[in-house]
């Protein structure tokens, strides 16, 4: 399905029908914030009440962001965890996929959820507002259109006395009312629903227009990590990276290197190192200037250079263009099947 697909499916449905939801992040029972594990979060969806005057705000505001990204004609792919959205609109499928955020969209939506009685009551210390999502009717196909867009903590504000914890309480809300000319006080509960758009759902599949909201939305950044982890550990098996410690302490340290090496999982070299492809490795790299750190035929890492080296080679990142003969160096790309 296309974007105008979708932009013409959410114009065809009622303002009236629209439903506007909160959705939470909560820690796991029994799990500190500051506990290094997967899956320690969950999420919760709320139903809010809104008036005809925000519903008729969203509304426009979607149809508008759609056109807006139409204009730019950007190529649709299936989803790529090292490519950006600089170009490119995405799409992710959520068939056979079990991750926390997958009961959101199955079965949460769906249900009857819950009505937010106040922004303050759903807030803690282990619950977070973590984004909003729009519902719009599709009656003719019996379903549902979704829209969902992060939410900042800045973006949230509560009363001081109903919530100490707020950073946004540390300042006074004000509003400028036009008619009396005033700067007047702000009070109650606050959360700005900004035009953007961080993503569409529709059909078991997210349309993503902004890459890295959406893999924060679904909890992607804890998946790459916890698939960094498998990879290192398969490294390990085949004995043939000395130092791996070093890639375990980065990738505490740095979530940059998830990605990276969720990108090497997809190709396998990782899975079967040998003698003979550390050989080649070390031809590549005398090639593009780089240095390998070899011992006793092994990959070695001693200091932080050396794990981007080693990655580089383990997800193929040089490349050469058939046509113009030029190398290339990324992260990215898809293996493409020759015709024989």
């Amino acid at each position: 399905m296309t974007l105008n697909e979708l932009l013409d499916k959410v114009s065809a449905t009622q303002v009236e029908d629209l439903k506007l939801y909160f959705i939470t992040r909560i820690l796991r029972e029994g799990v500190k914030k500051s506990t290094k594990m997967m899956d320690k979060f969950l999420f919760k969806v709320y139903q809010v009440d809104i008036d005809d005057e925000i519903r008729q705000y969203l509304f426009d505001c979607t149809e508008e962001q759609l056109r807006f990204v139409i204009k730019k004609d950007y190529e649709m792919k299936d989803y790529d965890v090292i490519s950006d959205d600089t170009e490119h609109l995405f799409t992710y499928s959520m068939k056979n996929n079990v991750m926390s955020f997958s009961d959101v969209v199955y079965n949460q939506l769906v249900s009857n959820p819950s009505k937010v009685m106040s922004i303050g009551g759903i807030i803690s210390d282990i619950e977070e507002l973590w984004a909003y999502c729009i519902g719009f009717n599709d009656v003719e196909n019996a379903d549902w259109i979704y829209t969902f867009r992060k939410i900042q903590s800045g973006k949230v504000a509560i009363d001081e006395k109903e919530n100490q914890k707020t950073l946004a309480a540390k300042v006074i809300r004000s509003l400028f009312n036009t008619q009396s000319q005033k700067l007047e006080l702000l009070k109650g509960e606050t959360v700005n629903l900004d035009k953007q758009i961080d993503c569409v759902y529709y059909g078991d599949t997210f349309y993503i227009i902004k890459k890295g909201n959406f893999e924060l939305i679904v909890g992607l950044q804890e998946e790459f990590k916890k698939e960094a982890k498998q990879v290192v550990s398969i490294m390990q098996e085949t004995g043939m990276i000395i130092g791996l410690d070093k890639i375990v302490e980065e990738i505490e340290l740095n979530p940059a290197i998830h990605k990276k090496l969720v990108r090497i999982s997809r190709l396998g070299i990782y899975r079967e190192i040998t003698p003979q492809i550390v050989q080649e490795m070390e031809i590549v790299c005398k090639k593009y200037g780089e240095n390998l750190n070899v011992q006793e035929g092994k990959l070695a890492i001693e200091e932080k250079k050396d794990i981007d080296v080693i990655l580089k080679m383990l997800a193929d990142y040089y490349k050469t263009g058939d046509v113009s003969g030029k190398p290339y160096g990324t992260f990215s790309g898809k293996e493409i099947k020759l015709e024989t």
